[in-house]
């Protein structure tokens, strides 16, 4: 049996395949022979990643498709927002630990702080886990399987915290994230305060639900402060779970992930398989 993570990079490799190749609407025996299996071993694994067939998935790829996702989720986003926002919202839920950081904090960037991490398996690739007593503090996926880069990531955030790689202490906890169970799962979320209102605002966005950056910006009352959420998003420290994947441009587009494009496109519409399965 493969693991999570050698799934996802086959899974990468036909997503690639259909950006480039989706205008000729290749057959599944095109896009199979493109990750190197036949079309009876190719749909077995989509459907054991994905849940559904890989002609299904696709149709959650399109501009079209997240076009259409930005429109819907708006009367869900206002709601999510209104009562997030002014009450106990998602971060309570999660059992968040947020604090925002004061200039001389920033400056400790972690001493006398252990954190704990490891290198695990994911359905979208093997990611670094790491956490303090209190929580998950870091979630990074590894990019061209260069776990040291990785590493030196968490090290670059956490200059001065002692690392100790403890895949023990980190693996219970991941197994909560993909499987559903997230909100039982602990975090310590450390950040300025505007940091911390785009992290929380990122928090309240639903499953299979999207958030142009705009609306961000309004949420945290800086509407004009477009660039400045975009760069928080982009710094947000733990991927999937704070969901800035559900972030895309008000035209539909994609947009950057620091995750990778790809697997942000493979995020949004594994998401959008699990709604589509509960309808």
């Amino acid at each position: 049996m493969h693991s999570p993570s050698e799934d996802y990079r086959r899974i990468e490799k036909a997503i690639l395949f259909l950006d480039e190749q989706f205008p000729a609407q290749p057959s599944l025996s095109e896009v199979a022979r493109s990750v190197h299996l036949s079309s009876y071993h190719f749909q077995r694994l989509f459907k054991r990643w994905a849940g559904i067939s890989p002609k299904r998935f696709v149709q959650f790829l399109t501009l079209d498709y997240a076009k259409r996702a930005l429109a819907e989720s708006a009367s869900v986003l206002d709601a999510a927002y209104a009562a997030g926002l002014s009450s106990p919202s998602r971060l309570h839920d999660l059992f968040v630990a947020a604090e925002a950081v004061t200039p001389g904090e920033f400056r400790k960037r972690g001493a006398s702080l252990q954190i704990r991490y490891g290198f695990h398996p994911s359905p979208f690739g093997e990611c670094l886990m790491a956490r303090t007593e209190r929580g998950i503090c870091a979630l990074f996926f590894v990019l061209r399987d260069n776990r040291q880069e990785t590493l030196e990531d968490l090290r670059r955030r956490w200059p001065a915290a002692d690392l100790v790689k403890d895949s023990a202490a980190t693996g219970p906890l991941l197994k909560h994230i993909f499987n559903g169970r997230g909100n039982h799962v602990p975090l310590d979320l450390r950040g300025t305060n505007f940091q911390l209102k785009v992290w929380q605002a990122l928090l309240e966005i639903p499953l299979g639900a999207v958030v142009p950056y705009e609306k961000i910006a309004e949420c945290v009352g800086k509407p004009r402060a477009t660039r400045a959420v975009g760069t928080a998003v982009g710094q947000n420290p733990i991927a999937f779970l704070i969901p800035c994947h559900r972030v895309i441009r008000k035209v539909g587009a994609i947009g950057g992930y620091h995750g990778g494009v790809t697997r942000k496109r493979a995020m949004l519409a594994w998401e959008a398989a699990r709604i589509d399965q509960g309808k």
